[in-house]
């Protein structure tokens, strides 16, 4: 399943003021990987999601989505394969009805009535809100939020989910409802957080970033267990490792 392959080639990118962002990612993720990117703030985990959907544009270095190279006139088409979930969930609900959101993306694809329907209640049915459809977004909780966000970009039935900082403003009993969804999705998922413990149980990859760059990248269990690397990327251990933990 190739146009499920994902690759970075040398991504550098300055922001318009000077400040570096990323100088020289390389990765290869592949269908169904599960991926963690960590690192402390302004590595350039966020800059780098944005870089991968083609909201940013790199200063240097390229981006591919299975075969074709992401551009500035295929981004749309190309970018379309991967669905984003960002930070702050207001950023994605904005109608009155959390079904109304569920079903812009399917009805912006162009769909038709029944299938946009069908979509909605699928994406609604796999995160478990499906009672939440005609609530008005901001009657819902930091969890339900974080959920009917995730169902938007689930409505578009994209190839790859990348989620930034998807644990943020969640108390204990909904962050763990997210961790059992998104251990139930088959999808490719790049997941950029602090939350090195949800790392652990989703993520059998980790991609550590410091300063821009690739400080270590392999198997989650052996990085975020090594104190010397965690140390050098401005990280701790995970909670659920740390001796007080015991």
């Amino acid at each position: 399943m190739s146009h499920h392959l994902i690759e970075a080639r040398d991504l550098h990118y300055t922001y318009p003021d000077g400040t570096p962002g990323l100088g020289g990612v390389s990765f290869r993720i592949e269908h169904g990987q599960s991926v963690g990117v960590v690192g402390a703030n302004g590595a350039g985990k966020s800059t780098l999601l944005l870089l991968l959907t083609g909201i940013l544009t790199p200063s240097l270095g390229e981006i591919y989505i299975g075969d074709a190279r992401l551009t500035k006139k295929n981004r749309d088409r190309i970018g379309g394969r991967l669905g984003m979930v960002f930070q702050d969930p207001d950023d994605q609900l904005f109608m009155s009805r959390v079904g109304d959101d569920v079903a812009f993306g399917p009805i912006n694809q162009g769909l038709d009535p029944d299938r946009v329907s069908r979509r909605v209640t699928e994406a609604l049915q796999a995160v478990g809100i499906s009672h939440l459809k005609n609530r008005p977004p901001f009657k819902l909780s930091a969890g339900e939020k974080r959920a009917a966000a995730i169902a938007t970009v689930l409505a578009m039935e994209p190839d790859m989910l990348l989620l930034d900082e998807p644990s943020s403003w969640l108390d204990p009993k909904a962050r763990r409802r997210l961790i059992k969804i998104l251990q139930g999705f088959s999808h490719t998922k790049i997941i950029t957080t602090h939350d090195l413990d949800l790392v652990l149980e989703i993520c059998q990859r980790t991609i550590v970033l410091s300063r821009g760059r690739v400080l270590a990248d392999g198997p989650t269990a052996s990085l975020l267990t090594d104190r010397k690397l965690l140390d050098e990327a401005g990280l701790e251990l995970p909670l659920s490792l740390h001796p007080a933990a015991g």
